[in-house]
């Protein structure tokens, strides 16, 4: 191929000015603007240019993210206003700023220096970032927006170094103690604490700030924690204790309603510990006693010298664990409740041992048979008649007879 026809087919040159790159940012931003400033003479002053990016590739060569580049670096120096028709097929409206443009080439050759070009903006644009004087040797000028006022700065917190807790405690050992004990009164409570030491820190935290800890009163007075916090509610006839007929009443009817008894304690404790139920259901009982009282008092005048109670409001012996465990240490000493425990279950006495310390009496015979028929009875009665041969008793088929002695 000749190298006039050659030239020929690659179609008109342009001319590119290496030192427009530093005041457009880029080689692919001087060919745009360049190519901009002659379209636009063919036009009216006010009439800005439509065009794509087929049409910008086939004239400057630069491929489409090429063009993107160079738009974005063109509009970050205020040389080019674009705006965006048609996205997806990359169709703008472009204006490039020949005003800025000057200004820009004034300043270049005037001998500022290279670097603050960039940050060289026209008066005339009225654009919101202005250069701000710093204090700072290190960064003499920074870019402040006036719409959006000055950066936050940093918080700067003061550490103390060996940081200790500092609070009416005379001493390290006390503080010690009291955190020990609010471990525990978290612990022993199950107030729903995650974390028993992270709350303990808080509350010695918050006393360290100067606010009062009724805790720490409490911690120093001698009082378990929490106690004088308690707050007695109607309903009980101490902080946390309900009055015995009230908690019966509320055991009552959650049996009634097929819950096993260990279920229905533990439920209506839990709905007399709610202030907001435990409110309401004590006004319902105090109605339902003042009905009771009104239906006695009428049956007394009628002559009836008991009138009827709900067994709620009978008279019954507390059951604590020592009433339990002598109750089962008397029926069945093996299944007492503290035979796990450190404090071993007294043994039964020997049958030995026993009838040396107390007097045999020989039960009778229809004492014994009576016994004897029953099926649990049965194998009792006959450990008994072997173990005490002086009782002079024997089995003979099912009967209990008087032995012979021949």
């Amino acid at each position: 191929m000749q190298i006039g026809i050659f030239l020929g087919n690659l179609g008109n040159p342009l001319i590119y000015y290496p030192k427009l790159a530093k005041i457009t940012g880029g080689v692919s931003a001087s060919i745009l603007l360049c190519q901009l400033f002659q379209w636009q003479s063919q036009l009216k002053k006010t009439e800005w240019l439509t065009t794509n990016c087929d049409e910008i590739e086939a004239v400057t060569g630069l491929n489409s993210e090429e063009q993107e580049l160079a738009i974005n670096q063109l509009k970050s120096r205020s040389l080019l206003k674009a705006k965006s028709i048609n996205y997806h097929i990359y169709t703008w409206e472009l204006w490039a700023d020949i005003d800025v443009f000057e200004e820009i080439l004034n300043n270049y050759f005037t001998g500022i220096s290279d670097d603050s070009i960039t940050q060289t903006l026209p008066k005339s644009l009225n654009y919101p970032v202005e250069i701000v004087a710093d204090n700072s040797s290190s960064n003499p000028n920074i870019k402040t927006d006036k719409f959006f006022g000055q950066p936050r700065k940093p918080i700067a917190v003061a550490v103390t170094p060996n940081y200790q807790f500092s609070g009416p405690w005379n001493s390290q050992e006390q503080l010690h103690n009291f955190q020990r004990a609010l471990e525990a009164y978290a612990r022993k409570c199950n107030l729903g604490f995650g974390n028993p030491s992270g709350w303990a820190f808080k509350i010695i935290d918050s006393i360290t700030k100067g606010l009062a800890s009724t805790f720490w009163d409490e911690f120093i007075a001698g009082i378990p924690l929490g106690e004088s916090q308690k707050v007695q509610r109607d309903w009980e006839i101490a902080p946390e204790v309900p009055y015995p007929a009230f908690e019966e009443e509320r055991i009552q009817y959650y049996v009634h309603k097929g819950e096993p008894l260990e279920a229905a304690v533990s439920k209506a404790r839990a709905d007399l510990r709610n202030p907001v139920l435990g409110k309401d259901l004590w006004e319902g009982f105090l109605r339902k006693c003042d009905r009771l009282a009104e239906d006695a008092f009428q049956a007394k005048q009628r002559g009836v010298e008991t009138p009827y109670l709900p067994s709620s409001f009978n008279e019954k012996p507390q059951i604590t664990k020592d009433s339990v465990m002598r109750k089962l240490g008397a029926i069945a000493p093996q299944f007492a409740l503290n035979q796990a425990t450190s404090e071993p279950t007294p043994e039964p006495p020997k049958l030995a041992e026993t009838a040396s310390l107390i007097p045999a009496e020989t039960p009778s015979i229809s004492a014994l048979q009576k016994a004897y028929n029953t099926p649990l009875g049965r194998s009792i009665i006959e450990k008994q008649i072997a173990a005490n041969p002086d009782w002079g008793y024997e089995i003979v088929d099912g009967e209990i007879v008087e032995s012979i002695p021949f």
